[in-house]
């Protein structure tokens, strides 16, 4: 199934239905008069986050939702029906906005969510609501209210723990692929990751987190080069990030400082999470360019971690950590020792 993460569709609540004009005629029958029922209301339409979708691709194909009008009313005081709600179902993680794809509606960041995107019109009242002891015989009736129409943005932010960071080809696939059973694609070219991946990474008995890989960054991301940043918005949701840097280039501190840069031009809020540094494909150099490389980027970047996604080698320490981020995160209970080893936060930054 392809991945697609945003998608924009046309949504209509139904009208109200009109009410009725009419009069109660029977032979040998008193006290006839007005009976006009009233206009049953219009569907509403509704957004509801469930667990059993992970792309919006369904509304590539289908992008126009409309809630059923309500019924007209009848004679001899009878309401018409009520209209049927529709409601669209979202993958847990979208956020859905204007037109104008700034302002927010709502996030659906829980399954079983639901929002009301259009409310449905009120049926008009029929010419029994209008007798008075002044006007015995009304001819009048109100017309149903009309629908509401609008035109929305479908954004998908997934819902993951932790995120994975780094220029192209810095090893993230692979990573992901050797700590979960994620089966991402991995070639040794650039820009291999397209899509967003998820992998369920599990520590021990009953801790596990989920890890998201996003297409790689290059500079000049946020002006639309390469991929460009949009996917930035799949690790907004994390605890902490897992930023990879390519241990067999020469600039390893340019590296780290470029994605650095597109992290605070995208988003003050998302360049303030905790991060964790890590040199990877260490199997592919010596240990004195090794050690040469993690001293120039423990300049910029603080702690470094020292991993291979190929060999293991670093990973299970560092697998911890992020399980430790993660918990925090979530308020379960953590070791003292493990809370020691813990980076530290900025003191504006709150979960």
């Amino acid at each position: 199934m392809k991945f697609l993460d945003r998608a924009k569709i046309y949504i209509q609540s139904g009208g109200g239905g009109n009410g009725c004009l009419s009069f109660r005629r029977e032979k040998y029958v008193e006290f006839g008069g007005p009976d006009g029922g009233d206009g049953g209301d219009g569907g509403h339409v509704f957004a509801e986050a469930v667990d059993n979708l992970n792309t919006l691709i369904d509304y590539r194909y289908q992008q126009h939702f409309k809630a059923e009008r309500g019924h007209n009313g009848s004679g001899r005081n009878r309401t018409g029906a009520d209209g049927a709600d529709i409601t669209i179902p979202v993958p847990t993680g979208t956020v859905i906005y204007e037109e104008d794809e700034e302002t927010v509606i709502a996030d659906l960041d829980v399954s079983g969510k639901r929002v009301l995107l259009a409310k449905g019109g009120n049926g008009g009242w029929g010419n029994a609501r209008f007798k008075s002891s002044t006007n015995q015989a009304p001819r009048k009736a109100n017309p149903g209210q009309l629908p509401e129409e609008r035109t929305i943005w479908l954004k998908l932010k997934l819902i993951a723990d932790i995120g994975l960071l780094g220029l192209p080809n810095a090893g993230k696939s692979t990573f992901l692929a050797a700590v979960s059973a994620a089966k991402p694609k991995i070639a040794d070219y650039p820009f291999t990751t397209l899509h967003p991946q998820l992998g369920v990474v599990r520590v021990g008995p009953g801790r596990s987190f989920t890890l998201a890989d996003i297409p790689g960054l290059i500079e000049g991301a946020h002006e639309g080069a390469g991929i460009g940043d949009r996917f930035l918005g799949h690790v907004e949701r994390c605890a902490a990030l897992l930023h990879l840097v390519d241990g067999t280039q020469s600039d390893v501190a340019g590296a780290y400082t470029t994605i650095r840069h597109e992290l605070e031009m995208y988003s003050e809020d998302l360049a303030a999470r905790p991060e964790i540094v890590a040199l990877n494909k260490i199997d592919a150099i010596d240990d004195e360019e090794m050690a040469e490389k993690q001293a120039a980027l423990e300049n910029v970047a603080g702690k470094v971690h020292l991993l291979s996604g190929v060999t293991g080698q670093g990973v299970q320490p560092l697998l911890h950590q992020l399980m430790d981020l993660t918990a925090k995160r979530r308020g379960e209970e953590i070791s003292e020792a493990a809370a020691s080893e813990l980076p530290e936060e900025d003191d504006g930054w709150t979960p």
